[in-house]
């Protein structure tokens, strides 16, 4: 089974992370450091998502090489560097393998301690975790897959726009790295002919501090340390002197108050919907003859974030959402229902090694980096793999993710309109492999984020293009494998998804490549 090999190190992290009980954030995950295979000179050209462009907001002209400034800043530094310490050594290897990919892998570990259902009340209700009070229990937030979508969206796109604007002063100002100035300078980290002002190290924790704090409020001391270590350890190595890392802080930070501004209004935190909408949910797929989805769960529980379907995406309109949404699924009670739920118990019954480990390898269930998270993990593997410098590797996660995050909109518009129910609710007999999810069926979450991110994937990684398809496929039909989703779920989903992906690559080209 060829997906299952080429992943196979993330499968290894898979069973262990999800098998832990230590919720702590460890970030053991190696990454080396590698010269890039492109400094990408004209990314400061390339469109903005959150920004007007890349000049919105400014940031004053540096110190000449030949000033006695600079000169100061180049003897501090060779100060500090004679001086470090053994953590201080220790944050220049964590940090230096890409900052970039070391801020997603520490989001794919903060939404798997977060993805945590809330255990009932003893009324049978189930408490809403609270911003306002985030160490509350339960806990904010629910990092299930449609908040993660959206957070490994904001945070990655953040990025991206905070590194075309430093990218666009880089070649702007022009001013080297210290150990292109004075070769007494030694880096300890490979250094290209990139510019050093602003630091991207300094932009990437400026930004991505910002819009963290939002997303996981319960984390800011935790985050806040990660931070600094991130923008000193340029500092340290030797890659950058302070007024880089000064200005490239400054600038990280101004665009996420962008970042920030368009979360607090993209409509998410009416997502949880209200028990008003929750009924009328089912009362209108009663009206319309059909069997409504209900919970499994005792007691009952509400409709995972049921109004997620109008939050504000990125590539697509609140009116495009609706047009993709597709034809409904089989009626309840028709022949076709009958055939795909009787297939659906075929394989529940069936199951053999090959399938059980394609539902185990794609189950990204309750504790875990969810199935956006997973499409995250795989493209690190590629981007390693590829060289790409900083802002390519923003690049990349910005466009993966705002495809993931639209398809969980779209998806979940149109899980909620049709409001179908799941193959053990129209047959207990059915015993399935994984845990039932707390929403309707129609169509997979599962299938429709695989078809956009292994479509924007093979956009921009080609040569992987096939082999990226077979794993959506794959995806897809472990749902079907664990019983707990009909085949037109899954195949209807990979269809919207890919669809919704296009979208994410038409952005992309129209960005600048």
């Amino acid at each position: 089974m060829k997906t299952i090999k080429f992943n196979i190190s993330l499968f290894i992290f898979f069973l262990l992370f999800s098998t832990s009980c230590d919720k702590s954030i460890t970030n053991k995950e190696e990454l080396t450091a590698f010269l890039p295979a492109s400094i990408d000179a004209q990314a400061g050209k390339w469109k903005t998502a959150v920004l007007a462009n890349a000049t919105e907001i400014s940031i004053p002209e540096p110190a000449s090489v030949q000033s006695a400034e600079y000169k100061n800043e180049l003897a501090q530094l060779k100060t500090s560097m004679s001086q470090l310490t053994d953590k201080q050594k220790e944050a220049i290897n964590y940090w230096s393998g890409g900052v970039t990919l070391r801020w997603n892998q520490i989001m794919r570990e903060l939404v798997a301690k977060y993805n945590l259902p809330p255990v009932a009340n003893e009324d049978g209700t189930y408490p809403i975790p609270s911003a306002a009070n985030p160490l509350a229990y339960p806990l904010f937030p629910f990092a299930n897959p449609p908040y993660a979508s959206r957070a490994y969206a904001y945070v990655s796109i953040a990025q991206y726009d905070a590194l075309v604007a430093a990218w666009n002063y880089k070649f702007k100002f022009n001013r080297p790295a210290p150990s292109k100035t004075d070769n007494s300078i030694q880096a300890l980290v490979p250094v290209s002919d990139l510019p050093s002002y602003p630091s991207e190290d300094a932009v990437i924790a400026g930004v991505t501090l910002e819009v963290m704090k939002l997303l996981f409020p319960g984390e800011i001391d935790f985050l806040t340390q990660k931070a600094e270590e991130c923008k000193n350890y340029a500092l340290w190595a030797g890659k950058n002197v302070q007024s880089d890392i000064n200005a490239g802080e400054a600038l990280g930070k101004a665009i996420a108050l962008k970042a920030v501004a368009r979360a607090r209004t993209d409509g998410a935190g009416q997502a949880v919907g209200n028990p008003e909408l929750w009924k009328s949910l089912e009362t209108k797929a009663i009206e319309r003859g059909e069997m409504p989805w209900k919970s499994l769960e005792t007691p009952a529980r509400p409709p995972m974030l049921p109004n997620f379907g109008k939050v504000k995406a990125w590539t697509l309109s609140a009116e495009e959402v609706v047009k993709l949404r597709p034809e409904p699924p089989p009626a309840t009670n028709s022949e076709k229902m009958k055939t795909e739920l009787a297939e659906v118990k075929w394989y529940a019954e069936n199951l053999n090694s090959e399938r059980l480990k394609i539902v185990h390898f794609w189950a990204d269930g309750v504790s875990t980096y969810t199935p956006p998270g997973h499409w995250n993990a795989i493209a690190t593997e590629l981007i390693v793999k590829a060289k790409m410098s900083e802002i390519r590797i923003a690049r990349t996660f910005a466009l993966l993710n705002m495809g993931l995050m639209d398809a969980a909109v779209c998806c979940w518009e149109t899980k909620m309109h049709y409001f179908n129910p799941r193959p053990s609710q129209l047959d207990p007999s059915i015993k399935t492999i994984t845990g039932v999810p707390n929403f309707p069926a129609y169509t997979s979450g599962h299938s429709t984020f695989s078809g956009s991110a292994a479509t924007v994937l093979a956009y921009i990684f080609p040569n992987e293009g096939a082999n990226l398809q077979k794993m959506a496929d794959e995806a897809s039909s472990s749902r079907l494998y664990g019983a707990i989703h009909y085949r037109s779920d899954c195949e209807i989903g990979l269809r919207c998804g890919r669809i919704i992906g296009d979208y994410a690559v038409k952005w992309g080209r129209q960005a600048g490549e």
